[in-house]
C-alpha cells in the first residue's frame, strides 16, 4: 500500500475529503480548556475526538501546524509542553482514526543533508504519514522527503505549489522561461512536481482555492498523474469548498486524493466573528465538519 492507496480508501471508508487542521487558538477555546493553556488544547481536540467517534462524522485527513505547538515550548526553563501535546495528539489520531492519515505542516526545506534530518525528524520522530515541504531549494532540496514516497515508506509530501497567502505573488507569479515556454513561476514548480511524482509516487501539491482559475488549470494539469492534492483556503466557508470540489470534478481530477482544508474555521469557528464559544461547543464543531462533508458532497 502507497501513500495513495492510503488517501483513497480513507476518502472512501470516511465519506470525506475535508482535511481537519488541528491549530490551536488558546485564547479562542472554552475558557475551561482556556486557563489550562496549550494542555487544554489537547483536552479540547480530545473532546472534539470522541465527539466525531459518537456522531459518526469523520474527515479524510488530520493536518497539525507544528508551528502552532512549538510556540508553546520553553526549552530554558525545561518545559515541553508544546511538543508533548502534538504528540500526543498525533497518538491518539492513530489510536482513535486507524487509516486516517496524519499531513505535519512543517513546510520545511533546505540543503540536501538538512533536509534529510527534517524528513526524519517528520517521518521518524512524529510518525506523520505526510509532511509539507517547501521547493525555493530545488531538487537536492526536496529528495530527501520524496525518498520516503515509497511502497515500503508508505509516505507522502505536499509541495508548496500555489499559495493563498497575499504575498504568494511576490515571487510565485514571476515571469519564467521553463524549456521553450513563458509562464508564471508556480507552472514552472507544477512541472517539476510532476517530475518528482512520476518517480515518487506520494510527491504532491499545495495548491490554494482563492483563485478557482487557478485551481482548475493545475487540476487539468494534474488530473492524470496521480498527485495527490491539499488545498488550503477555503477558512469558515461552505461555499468555497462547494466551490473547490466542483471545480476539481470539472478539471477530471480523481477526488479520493485531494483533500480541501479548513482548520480553525471548523474547530473554533466562533472565534473568526468575534464570539464566545457556544454551550454546546463540541456539537458545533462536529456540525460545521459534517457541514463540510455535505458541502464537497464525496460519496
Amino acid at each position: 500500500m502507497s501513500y495513495l492507496d492510503i488517501l483513497g480508501e480513507s476518502a472512501h471508508k470516511n465519506r470525506s475529503l475535508v482535511c481537519l487542521g488541528l491549530d490551536p487558538v488558546v485564547e479562542a477555546l472554552p475558557e475551561a480548556f482556556r486557563k489550562e493553556g496549550i494542555v487544554g488544547a489537547l483536552h479540547f481536540f480530545l473532546e472534539i475526538f470522541q465527539m466525531m467517534k459518537n456522531e459518526k462524522v469523520l474527515c479524510g485527513a488530520f493536518k497539525l501546524n507544528q508551528g502552532f505547538y512549538l510556540v508553546h515550548d520553553r526549552p530554558f526553563d525545561d518545559d515541553f509542553s508544546g511538543s508533548r501535546v502534538l504528540a500526543r495528539l498525533i497518538k491518539a489520531i492513530n489510536e482513535l482514526f486507524p487509516g486516517i492519515p496524519v499531513i505535519l505542516d512543517s513546510k520545511r526545506g533546505d540543503i540536501k543533508k538538512s533536509s534529510a534530518n527534517y524528513a526524519l525528524e517528520a517521518f521518524t520522530v512524529w510518525q506523520a504519514n505526510a509532511v509539507t515541504v517547501s521547493p525555493y531549494m530545488g531538487s537536492d532540496s526536496v529528495s530527501p522527503f520524496s525518498h520516503f514516497c515509497s511502497h515500503s515508506d508508505k509516505k507522502g509530501i505536499y509541495v508548496l505549489n500555489r499559495n493563498s497567502n497575499p504575498g504568494a505573488k511576490d515571487f510565485q507569479d514571476l515571469p519564467t522561461v521553463h524549456g521553450k515556454e513563458k509562464m508564471p513561476l508556480y507552472k514552472a514548480v507544477a512541472e517539476k512536481i510532476a517530475e518528482w511524482a512520476e518517480k515518487h509516487p506520494g510527491v504532491g501539491a499545495v495548491i490554494g482555492a482563492v483563485s478557482l482559475p487557478e485551481l482548475r488549470d493545475l487540476a487539468g494539469f494534474y488530473h492524470d498523474k496521480k498527485i495527490p492534492l491539499l488545498i488550503p483556503g477555503v477558512g469558515s466557508h461552505h461555499g468555497t469548498a462547494r466551490e473547490a470540489a466542483h471545480t476539481l470534478r470539472s478539471a477530471g481530477y480523481e477526488l479520493s486524493l485531494v483533500r480541501i482544508n479548513s482548520s480553525r474555521g471548523i474547530t473554533h469557528h466562533w472565534h473568526r466573528t468575534g464570539e464566545l464559544p457556544p454551550d454546546r461547543w463540541e456539537h458545533s464543531v462536529v456540525d460545521a465538519l459534517r457541514s463540510f462533508n455535505h458541502a464537497i458532497d464525496f460519496r
